[in-house]
């Protein structure tokens, strides 16, 4: 009578076993086939108990107590599969079939159907929780192949999604991110999370529009042993090497997992960019009991990297598409202005409660500190470094050629000076002279270490200062976070087929933002006041900080502005989950509290009442349903429905409207509502996996908050006197384009195949026709470092009926891949991407552009004809793109080792642009505009983005 387990040997504990056995758990492992699948490992998670399928895919678990288990499935070239049941009074609970899809294949990952009977006609099969521990095909194809191209499935913001690590939102407060470069490098770590796509409901928290993902990073759960990797490729970095060590768990009820990485390049596939990042991991847990774990986890990502620059089409034209505008030559060296540089460990303490048989309580305890910092140049009274400012191209020469022409500008001195400027500029970009087509090193060090006399000489009268004064400087943007969360996950079993679910989520949101000195390239001092500040309001002060009497800033002193935003939230989730007939449903609900404040620690010259302390708080309720029904037409046949209406209140850096000089928030802000529906009918068979879906989300009362650098802008007033001869009197500077009140509708259809031509081959395909499009006109604000206003209203913005831009609206995919018995496995897919629109200026097309400031009338050289045609929306060109990949892997005794390789856009497209934005232009609606509209190489063309080519992956992985 004594009780197997395939390939394990229990035989010291079976006679206890036996006397106190409760209920064996049993099932079998089957590949798409319906082949056995021998030799997969699967684990109770909890309990440290292990057992392998045996030949015929069978494995068993026995003497289970009364209560709610979760197993792990998982073995080299498949998926891991994770899978709840409940065991109440029966002596044997049989979980059927479990199919477990290779990862070779890239077959359908989807919902896990346990099938209990093996008749597809019986009604009997389960979603068992409707877990996702990964994708179906349209997911993946969409998330892998056509992600690299800037796809986004259904174009949701993807700030609306919910990223969970370890229970805990890993979402930030201020612009409603995730940075997962604090956990970068870690890819063995945070694989294989559970996946609620898009608005569906999840186990684990709300989420919102563009999906649920959560990831438990328990140490003993991952396999013993040591896992190394090594890859190279072209893409941001060139080289990753990481190392991997599990100990499983012992019998004293500790396990440890520790791991280490490290990606870099000396100069990735931009031109001028380097890549430095590490990743470390950490995790303990320890097993009190049988119904008691405590697991403590820590990340830890330092990274330092560097940026490239988007670029009109004319800079692309002369320099092609890896060309990057924020280097330049320093003692042999490229130095690169723009570099990001990041530290914000996380620690996590989390806490497994088995309750009783019915109920369970996990909780979790987080906090992430550190900085995250930007450098960039700025300047004081000297023109633009920057090679690519619109004044310095061969177009701005040959526009103001034309520009004069029309006005009939008679000066033939301007008009040589114009001709030798344009062809010097064309000789010198054709040509890539790289003192001028890239940032000058070395001529601004020389500017800030000459001795201008009459500089020092008003610095010194004014401001008591001595010394040279850097004309030239790099400085940091800075956010240093301090974030602390604060979570819990209850479950009740009613019965195995019905369960109550709560979460329950606190977070504690502090980043102070500003802007250090980080280089005085040479200087004596950096001077810290506006020096727009004659334009901004004559005769002021122009202090950052009235209070700072310290006006010279050194290396490591904070200068521009200084500030604090806070948030605490509250989220309560409740849920239900029930099997009835052929229904599975989910139903979820949300209630939700935020509050958010600014306060500034510098009292800046413009708004003296409205900068330094704490403002007023901005309060928020929020609240939604989603729900899900799962209909069983048989066992491999479904129809799915998810809908769900939402509020979201607004993140902080949409609230504020310019937190950097003040506290004022952007008019009529409002919860964000969400209204998402979407119907699916899924096969699921041996054979094929198919997914057709419809799709309408519609967003009301959304705010659309764009901030960059701008060229050109014309300031209200202008010096004459020495210090500013031979300056441009135009600013380039931070500017804050604000739509308020949004409303968005994004429709279309989804259909992701997978169909098995031969047991070796499959064709897999995927479809997306989408249509994104603003259905109203929203009130645009606009506000800048050099506008003494706090903002201007620019009225309505005319952008109903256009599209929204940041993704292709259509996308196809089509690919074959063979999977050898060997374990070796070839793919390849064709990825066609369609209608992708720059997202429209709002400034541009609003009232006030094209209304004369004298008359209040629309300028009459706008005719309704020409208006129309200069602000249709900018198309971007489609393109088709080949990837392809290969791999093999072999088993030595002990030693598991893999080799796999990947080649994306193996025809090396380079005319794919994947995204831009319109430029704000320095004209109002008029005659000056329209020619630099219909220009050849307008001066304030879009600027884009394109793909960055070919690109390879190869991996090698060995684990023993």
């Amino acid at each position: 009578m004594i009780k197997k387990l395939s390939l394990i040997s229990l035989f010291t504990v079976l006679p206890a076993s036996f006397y106190f056995a409760q209920t064996t758990v049993f099932a079998y492992l089957k590949d798409a086939e319906g082949k056995p699948v021998e030799k997969a490992q699967v684990s109770l998670k909890g309990e440290g108990n292990d057992v392998s399928a045996d030949k015929i895919g069978y494995f068993q678990f026995v003497d289970l107590k009364t209560g709610h288990y979760q197993i792990v499935v998982s073995k080299s070239n498949f998926e891991t599969k994770t899978l709840e049941f409940d065991i109440t009074t029966e002596k044997r609970k049989d979980l059927g079939v479990i199919t477990l899809y290779s990862t070779l294949t890239g077959a359908d990952q989807g919902l896990a159907i346990l099938d209990n009977a093996g008749d597809e006609d019986n009604g009997q099969s389960s979603t068992v929780g409707l877990l996702q521990s990964s994708q179906d095909v349209f997911n993946r194809i969409a998330s892998f192949d056509l992600g690299a191209y800037w796809f986004r499935p259904r174009g949701v913001d993807g700030r609306t999604s919910e990223n969970m690590l370890n229970g805990v939102s890993m979402v930030k407060s201020d612009n409603g991110n995730v940075d997962f470069s604090n956990w970068g490098g870690l890819n063995e770590i945070v694989r294989y999370p559970e996946i609620a796509a898009n608005h569906s409901p999840s186990e684990y928290a709300f989420g919102g529009a563009s999906g649920v993902i959560y990831k438990n990073t328990k140490a003993s759960e991952y396999r013993k042993g040591f896992q190394a990797v090594y890859s190279i490729t072209n893409r941001n970095y060139r080289q990753r090497v990481s190392l991997r060590y599990t100990s499983g768990m012992s019998k004293k009820g500790w396990a440890f997992t520790v791991m280490g990485a490290k990606r870099w390049a000396e100069e990735g596939i931009q031109d001028g960019t380097f890549y430095d990042a590490y990743g470390t991991y950490l995790g303990i847990e320890k097993k009190i009991n049988d119904n008691h774990t405590i697991t403590f986890n820590a990340f830890a990502s330092p990274t330092r990297r560097s940026t490239s620059s988007p670029n009109t089409q004319e800079v692309y034209n002369y320099r092609g598409v890896h060309y990057n505008s924020y280097w330049g030559w320093q003692n042999g060296e490229k130095r690169n202005e723009r570099v990001r540089k990041g530290f914000q460990p996380i620690f996590q303490l989390q806490d497994f409660l088995k309750i009783n048989k019915k109920s369970s309580l996990w909780t979790t305890l987080s906090y992430q500190f550190g900085k995250d910092s930007g450098s960039r140049l700025d300047w004081q009274n000297a023109n633009n470094p920057s090679p690519t400012y619109y004044k310095k191209l061969p177009s701005y020469y040959s526009n103001s050629i034309e520009y004069n022409a029309y006005h009939n500008v008679q000066n033939p001195a301007l008009y040589t000076e114009l001709m030798n400027g344009r062809d010097a500029a064309i000789e010198n970009w054709a040509n890539n002279n790289q003192e001028v087509t890239q940032i000058n090193w070395n001529n601004l060090y020389n500017v800030n270490r000459s001795n201008d006399a009459f500089d020092q000489q008003e610095m010194s009268t004014k401001y008591g200062l001595t010394g040279k004064r850097a004309k030239y400087f790099l400085v940091n943007d800075v956010s240093d976070d301090k974030i602390w969360n604060a979570a819990t996950h209850y479950t009740y079993n009613f019965t195995d087929k019905s369960k109550f679910l709560l979460n329950v989520s606190y977070q504690n949101f502090r980043s102070e933002y500003y802007r250090e000195v980080e280089d005085m390239l040479g200087a004596d001092y950096v001077l810290g006041v506006d020096p727009f500040a004659d334009s901004n309001r004559k005769g002021s002060s122009g202090l950052y900080d009235v209070k700072d009497t310290n006006l010279a800033k050194h290396v490591g002193d904070k200068i521009g502005y200084n500030y604090i935003l806070r948030r605490q939230e509250v989220k309560v989730n409740p849920g239900v989950k029930f099997s009835t007939g052929n229904f599975d449903v989910f139903v979820s609900g949300l209630f939700g509290y935020s509050t958010s404040s600014r306060e500034g620690l510098f009292q800046h010259y413009l708004y003296q009442d409205h900068s330094l302390g704490k403002g007023q708080d901005y309060n928020y309720w929020n609240y939604g349903l989603k729900s899900q029904v799962v209909y069983r037409l048989n066992g491999r046949n479904f129809l799915v429905y998810n809908g769900a209406y939402f509020t979201e209140a607004p993140f902080l850096q949409d609230i504020f409207i310019n937190p950097r000089n003040n506290n004022y928030s952007a008019p009529g802000i409002k919860n964000v509502k969400i209204n998402a529906n979407d119907l699916s009918y899924v096969v699921s068979s041996p054979k094929l996996k198919l997914r057709v879906t419809g799709y309408l989300v519609d967003t009301e009362d959304d705010t659309s908050v764009q901030r960059f650098f701008a060229d050109g802008l014309t300031l209200a007033t202008s010096n004459s006197d020495e210090t500013t001869a031979g300056v441009d009197q135009t600013a380039s500077a931070f500017v804050v384009q604000t739509m308020s009140n949004v409303n968005k509708r994004n429709m279309g259809a989804e259909l992701g195949v997978d169909y098995k031509i031969l047991p070796t081959l499959s064709f897999q395909g995927v479809a997306n026709w989408g249509d994104y499009t603003y259905r109203n006109n929203p009130t645009v604000y606009f506000a800048s470092d050099v506008v003494a206003a706090p903002y201007v209203d620019y009225g309505k913005t005319n952008i109903k009926g256009m599209k929204v831009g940041g993704t292709p609206q259509k996308a196809f995919s089509a690919g074959l891949r063979y999977n050898n018995p060997h374990y070796w496995w070839v793919g390849a897919n064709w990825n066609y991407l369609d209608d992708n629109n720059l997202d429209p200026n709002a400034i541009t097309r609003s009232d006030q552009w094209y209304t004369s400031n004298i008359s209040s009338t629309p300028i009459t050289t706008l005719t309704q004809e020409k208006l129309d045609y200069y602000m249709s929306q900018k198309k971007l060109p489609s393109a088709h793109f080949i990837n392809a990949n290969v791999g093999k892997s072999w088993i030595f005794g002990k030693y598991y080792l893999l080799i796999s390789a990947s080649v994306n856009n193996i025809f090396d497209n380079t005319n794919y642009i994947t995204g831009g934005f319109e430029q704000i232009r320095n004209t109002k609606g008029n005659v000056d505009f329209e020619n630099d509209f219909n220009s050849s190489t307008p001066n304030f063309a879009p600027k884009y983005w394109y793909t960055q080519g070919r690109s390879y992956f190869v991996n090698l992985q060995v684990r023993f």
